[in-house]
């Protein structure tokens, strides 16, 4: 069975290449350095797990497997402080380093081979703005505690420091940061 995930994200359509549930999963098992104990490796698996029992058709037959997705998300999120929504987009070998207090945004979008780490927030804004959600491209890096807030862009091979607070898009190549973060480098 092949996995295809289209998201609308800001009026542009984001897909991946169309590639099976495992391959994606060998993958993901790669870029966290083969070892699948680490909580980014099983937090990135249960988020494909549940990405792929949504294709399976008649919808009645996915009740077992949405419950036990209910459950290995929970104990993601709760043991081990990944709150990686189903429905945000997520690109082929996205690498969550470390663990502990990572929140993704339901509608986020992140690019293939960006990393991110410990702390990291991609939410929202404004509260009168709910679905306003960061759209990161290729092989960005999103370093510890940072924040990226709102309908921010980030462009491919971007950088953004530890503990930035990124409110402003931030250009292909460029290095982001502070608080808030201001563009220190661009390529």
């Amino acid at each position: 069975m092949t996995v295809r995930i289209d998201f609308i994200a800001n009026k542009n359509q984001v897909s991946t290449s169309s590639i099976s549930f495992l391959q994606q999963i060998q993958e993901d098992w790669i870029a966290h350095g083969r070892d699948w104990s680490t909580p980014g490796f099983r937090a990135v698996a249960v988020h494909r797990f549940g990405v792929w029992l949504k294709k399976i058709q008649p919808q009645f037959l996915q009740v077992p497997f949405r419950i036990i997705y209910g459950m290995l998300y929970r104990k993601i999120r709760n043991n081990y402080g990944v709150e990686l929504p189903l429905i945000a987009y997520l690109g082929r070998r996205v690498t969550i380093y470390h663990q502990g207090a990572i929140i993704i945004h339901t509608h986020c979008s992140i690019g293939d081979d960006t990393a991110i780490c410990q702390g990291v927030t991609l939410g929202n804004r404004y509260s009168d703005r709910p679905f306003d959600a960061p759209q990161l491209g290729k092989r960005v890096s999103v370093n510890a505690g940072a924040k990226i807030l709102g309908n921010v862009t980030i462009g491919d091979d971007a950088s953004i420091g530890a503990n930035a607070v990124v409110l402003c898009d931030v250009p292909a190549g460029a290095t982001a940061v502070g608080i808030p973060a201001r563009i220190i480098s661009s390529s």
